[in-house]
């Protein structure tokens, strides 16, 4: 049977993922700033605790307001699943490699998400990938390169596999998360096992390294970074998973390779950072590609 989108919910899932790749973007920026003021790792347990607990409220509400039962489309196996992987132990994986390499190689490995995400959804989730999708994915990582090539060095180090390895896992929770909402789960469910039981995971190992203490000495100012900083997750969370409940997610992957145009904009502007002309060539490729996929429609292959 083969599965086509709506030309509504194309818009709709295309225009809430466009929502996320800018709200990345301007993320990287705030939370370069957060991450050297405080603990990376409890920063992201926090603020993934407390985005978990509003998303189990907005489930069981719109559960409650649609008459029907909560957390019941699939099992709690894959909402585990989602959590664990993609919500604990890919983060831990991301800082630890962080602290092993230089943050812009691995911002570019993270970016690299795409093409794991391509190759688990044409095999799991038997979406159709065209030859435009892949021509214009790879018109996006030429430019992603030549905007980053100039801060890159070849030496491979411990950290750098680290953090592709958590983009590798990202990519399988995705993966599952794509397949529940196409059991019919909730994206609002979905989320919620992301950013709850990942915290969990991640407490969990902020008590083995022998960093709880952190948890009760925070400032007053640390709290106010998890809360703005949290608030960019709930928005980028809320439009990414909402919108994959409506395209395939080979295509809500690739959109996100928009974020370090975004950011680049920004860092002029905001920052007054100064960027070689080269970059700027590059963040053209990238919304050259951008354009293409988005006009992308999502469909199944037939089985």
């Amino acid at each position: 049977m083969k599965r086509r989108v709506s030309s509504r919910n194309e818009f709709i899932g295309t225009l809430l993922v466009l929502i996320t790749a800018i709200s990345s973007g301007v993320a990287i920026i705030v939370n370069k700033f957060f991450v050297a003021k405080m603990d990376p790792l409890v920063l992201t347990s926090l603020r993934g605790f407390f985005v978990g607990i509003i998303f189990l409220l907005i489930a069981l509400y719109v559960m409650a307001h649609n008459r029907e039962k909560s957390f019941k489309k699939t099992s709690w196996g894959p909402l585990l699943l989602i959590g664990i992987i993609g919500g604990g132990l890919a983060f831990w994986l991301f800082f630890s490699g962080l602290k092993l390499t230089l943050g812009v190689r691995a911002a570019f490995l993270h970016k690299t998400l795409p093409i794991y995400a391509l190759i688990l959804a044409f095999v799991f989730l038997k979406e159709r990938i065209t030859k435009k999708h892949i021509m214009a994915m790879s018109v996006m990582f030429l430019g992603l390169l030549i905007m980053e090539l100039p801060k890159l060095s070849w030496d491979v180090r411990v950290g750098d596999l680290l953090v592709l390895g958590a983009t590798v896992l990202w990519a399988i929770e995705n993966t599952i998360s794509k397949r529940a909402m196409l059991n019919r789960e909730s994206n609002w469910v979905v989320v919620f096992s992301r950013m709850f039981f990942g915290s969990i995971v991640l407490f969990a190992i902020i008590f083995l390294l022998g960093k709880i203490d952190m948890l009760f000495l925070l400032t007053q100012q640390q709290m106010v970074y998890v809360l703005i900083s949290g608030l960019f997750l709930l928005v980028y969370v809320l439009t990414y998973y909402w919108g994959l409940k409506y395209i395939n997610l080979s295509k809500a992957a690739t959109i996100l390779l928009l974020s370090p145009v975004v950011s680049l904009i920004l860092g002029v502007l905001w920052l007054g950072e100064s960027v070689a002309v080269v970059s700027f060539i590059g963040a053209f490729l990238i919304l050259v590609g951008a354009y293409f996929i988005i006009g992308l429609r999502s469909e199944s292959r037939e089985v």
